[in-house]
């Protein structure tokens, strides 16, 4: 079967909408879900095209791939491998920012609010994918920050520029 467009989000459900629905999975890499075109298989072995219109948004955790008489099919997301970097000043920000900016690695950003295990009363932090180069850069810095897998809420992307 051809997916082309997204039945909505598990997320946005009330809870008693999936009270007997059968429900699979499909795991997906972070990097996946800027995929237009690809093949998939459920934890079941519901085997799916997807094929979303350019302009599409990128897929999410929790979109519905298929709603049928049998159930639904959603995306879940595979744990991504980051660096979670909770700068203790302004400046120290500002250095790790600029340097590990410098190399273009995206980043995601995230408030006090956002839980993170070994990093508890941060009052913001920065995310990016694995590197050991910037993980050899913030000890030597002696920056705080913790390795970790994390569902990512969105990819990570490069920024278009130009020098």
């Amino acid at each position: 079967m051809i997916i082309e467009s997204i039945s909505g989000n598990i997320h946005d459900l009330p809870g008693e909408d999936l009270e007997d629905v059968h429900v699979e999975s499909v795991v997906l890499p972070l990097a996946d879900l800027t995929k237009r075109i690809q093949r998939v298989r459920s934890d079941h072995g519901t085997e799916l095209g997807i094929r979303l219109a350019p302009g599409a948004p990128d897929l999410r955790e929790g979109d519905i791939l298929l709603r049928n008489e049998r159930g639904i099919v959603v995306v879940r997301l595979e744990p991504t491998d980051v660096l979670v970097i909770a700068p203790a000043t302004v400046r120290e920000m500002g250095v790790v920012a600029h340097n590990l900016g410098n190399r273009h690695l995206p980043a995601q950003f995230f408030g006090p609010a956002e839980p993170f295990p070994g990093l508890e009363g941060h009052d913001g932090v920065m995310v990016i994918q694995y590197d050991h180069t910037a993980e050899h850069y913030l000890e030597h810095l002696g920056v705080r920050h913790a390795r970790m897998e994390r569902s990512m809420p969105v990819p990570f992307r490069h920024a278009e520029h130009t020098h």
